[in-house]
């Protein structure tokens, strides 16, 4: 059943994003609705500047030239502008059940595909998003595999392979740290090799995570040399690609019951599921971020301090004066 323009309820944009915010605000976290204030407010700015005032005027036409107008006002690159029309689809998805828009409208949002690649490339997990993740599974699926493995990559950044090699014995708890050992002889290899290898801090919480799921729920197997993975499952030791698929499950909105754009509840099709390189590249610029010198954060996550700056580090040039300011003042 379509709505009828005759029927629809005037409404300003402004006024529509405020009722959408205050809809998802019911049943999502605050970061939740930060990001989707974020990716709507451009296009509430550009109905201003159209001077479309009523909702109920936009075409099909309109969200295109919006769309244009987006990307290259904005030089978003693909998957940002990506993530902006899906929010705005869900925006007028919601805005047909009020009948503030024809029905059917949220279908001609054109949404650009996005390679796996160019995903890959670009994606990272932000810290709201990862503290939002955290603190669902600590409620609701507390010292779970999935919740050990969400932990221990946020907190210590380390790639797939390292989470992989790791045995139950190289998890030192009491003194909260893991260390990573290179064992290429028996199938678990760091990517850096030898020089990988290192101690890794850990926060007496995700220690604690760890100690109940070593306890609880992780499955008492070993592996065919007769370690005890830290990782596992009914097979043994948990191989890096399902470490992957369980990073894009649970980092996707709807596996915690959040509405996610564009995926109608299917994880698998998430466009906001992240893969954990994604979580690597989030937790690096968080640890910058939060004012931890460079030269730290390369030894912590193994990775030399051009390769960081090329590739890992995603704050802004705003964020990054700021932290520049904050030295300035006591001088």
């Amino acid at each position: 059943m379509t709505t009828d323009k005759d029927d629809l309820e005037p409404i300003e944009p402004g006024t529509a994003q405020e009722l959408f915010l205050d809809h998802k605000a019911t049943d999502c976290t605050d970061s939740t609705v930060r990001n989707h204030r974020y990716r709507l407010n451009p296009f509430v700015r550009w109905c201003g500047e159209e001077e479309i005032d009523n909702l109920n005027e936009l075409t099909g036409r309109d969200l295109q030239r919006y769309r244009l107008w987006r990307k290259e006002d904005g030089d978003l690159n693909k998957l940002s502008l990506r993530m902006q029309m899906s929010t705005l689809r869900v925006l007028l998805k919601w805005a047909g059940s009020i009948e503030a828009v024809p029905q059917n409208l949220y279908d001609k949002v054109m949404v650009p595909r996005v390679r796996p690649e160019e995903r890959q490339r670009d994606e990272t997990l932000d810290a709201d998003d990862a503290r939002d993740i955290l603190e669902y599974l600590s409620k609701y699926e507390y010292a779970s595999r999935e919740h050990a493995v969400m932990a221990l990559l946020w907190q210590t950044g380390i790639r797939v392979g390292a989470a992989h090699s790791l045995d139950v014995d190289d998890v030192f708890l009491d003194e909260n740290y893991v260390q990573l050992i290179h064992r290429p002889d028996e199938g678990t290899t760091l990517k850096n090799g030898k020089s990988g290898q290192r101690p890794v801090a850990l926060t007496p919480d995700v220690s604690e995570v760890l100690a109940d799921y070593i306890r609880t729920h992780r499955v008492d197997e070993t592996d065919e040399y007769g370690r005890e993975p830290l990782f596992t499952t009914a097979h043994g030791r948990m191989h890096g690609n399902t470490i992957r698929r369980l990073t894009y499950r649970v980092t996707a909105p709807c596996y915690r019951g959040v509405d996610c754009p564009d995926c109608e509840g299917d994880e698998s099709k998430c466009p906001e599921a992240v893969s954990p390189h994604a979580i690597r590249r989030g937790s690096i610029t968080h640890f910058l971020t939060s004012d931890v010198p460079v030269d730290v954060v390369s030894d912590r996550m193994n990775v030399s301090r051009k390769v960081l700056d090329q590739h890992y580090d995603k704050r802004s040039e705003e964020v990054k004066m700021e932290q520049r300011r904050g030295y300035l003042d006591d001088i």
